[in-house]
């Protein structure tokens, strides 16, 4: 008889784990893995919508049905906790639809008078030619294939990145190391933004971005404000995603009148906040659009331009406020933490892109006499193993 062991969990990376350890790739909970290495398939193994997977790296996780992949959210963030020893109340996970993604980068590449367009293959720079997506937007996708077309007739021979958007006004598209020079080139970007109502386009060719359409100013509404969008700037990548982050960090200060929103952006929660907001951000065009926005709704917002990783706020800045909320890339803000642990706000609304920098981030707090009031995990990057989270943290 040949034994099996079950798949109890995915892992971070996006394989199955049994009980004792071992390793499988795109396996689901309750799917059984045999000696040799092959599964037996499970309640929770689905079959994957897309023609391209598993070869395109912007899903790894669509053999997981809906109620494995909420799992998978949570766990994520649970293990992350349990990493630094701790535990918090985790709230049933958000987990953005299909074929709901407002922003995404694609990879281009011209070679023997052929444009391949697509996401980059898991773990590799090879670019999988996209004909189907089940992640981006309709709007968005409906661009592919026709902006595949345009890079052929301008005679791209390079390798260069696509940045979508989808705006107020339309798709927002940016394409790198580009050069398009000429009547002819003009001709053919202006055709192919009016056929396809992009709102503009822009280009990249390494000396700085050239907008080359743009018919009427390009926002994106944050807050019910709208914001002058730069090109290729960061947003949530699902309206669902960002609708569960701003609700929990509006119920997280819920009461507070004066709030810092740290790494602020183009205003996702500062236009949010029914209070007088003091917004800090790094990026100066971001800035800029969250000045512009907030001007002209009138609202009680107070920016400055400020690297928050080379000069965090102070103790002291900190306790003139009743609120914080704060959003860092990636790697987290340890030393922000650090002056947050021995603040005198009222509470701190965390929002973070990865578990794990949060949960070190939150030891910190911990340490310095926090308590975590809840968290709630956000899946807004469906069938990726990226997972997001919102927390509230009170003395």
């Amino acid at each position: 008889m040949t034994s099996t062991d079950t798949i109890l969990r995915v892992a971070a990376r996006g394989d199955g784990v049994t009980a004792d350890g071992r390793h499988a790739a795109f396996a689901a909970p309750g799917d059984l893995l045999n000696d040799d290495g092959t599964l037996t398939h499970g309640p929770h193994h689905q079959a994957p919508p897309c023609r391209h997977f598993p070869d395109c790296g912007g899903c790894q996780l669509q053999h997981l049905d809906d109620d494995a992949y909420a799992a998978f959210v949570t766990d994520r963030v649970a293990s992350a906790l349990d990493g630094q020893e701790l535990t918090a109340t985790l709230r049933p996970p958000l987990v953005s639809p299909p074929n709901t993604r407002r922003r995404a980068t694609l990879h281009a590449e011209g070679k023997g008078g052929r444009v391949t367009l697509g996401f980059t293959a898991e773990k590799s720079h090879a670019i999988v030619d996209m004909r189907e997506c089940h992640i981006l937007a309709p709007a968005l996708f409906a661009v592919v294939g026709p902006l595949r077309t345009l890079l052929q007739k301008l005679g791209f021979k390079r390798r260069g990145d696509v940045h979508l958007t989808l705006s107020d006004q339309g798709p927002d598209v940016m394409v790198t190391n580009l050069t398009a020079d000429g009547l002819a080139a003009a001709e053919a970007i202006t055709s192919f933004c009016e056929r396809h109502g992009i709102a503009r386009f822009t280009l990249d060719s390494g000396i700085g971005a050239e907008t080359r359409w743009e018919p009427q100013p390009v926002t994106i509404t944050l807050g019910g404000h709208p914001v002058p969008l730069p090109p290729a700037a960061f947003l949530q990548a699902t309206q669902e995603g960002e609708d569960a982050l701003v609700a929990a960090m509006r119920e997280a200060t819920s009461g507070a009148t004066t709030i810092a929103d740290l790494f602020a952006g183009l205003g996702t929660f500062t236009l949010a906040l029914p209070a007088r907001v003091y917004a800090a951000e790094g990026a100066r065009d971001a800035l800029f659009s969250l000045k512009a926005a907030a001007g002209r709704g009138q609202l009680p917002v107070f920016t400055e331009h400020r690297d928050l990783y080379r000069r965090p706020l102070t103790v002291a800045e900190l306790d003139r406020f009743d609120a914080i909320v704060i959003d860092p890339p990636r790697a987290g803000a340890r030393d922000q933490a650090e002056a947050l642990a021995t603040c005198q706000a009222k509470v701190i609304g965390y929002v973070s892109c990865n578990p794990s920098s949060f949960a070190r981030d939150a030891k910190l707090l911990i340490d310095g006499g926090w308590r975590i009031d809840w968290v709630q995990p956000v899946g807004q990057f469906r069938w990726s193993t990226h997972v997001e989270l919102a927390a509230r943290f009170v003395r």
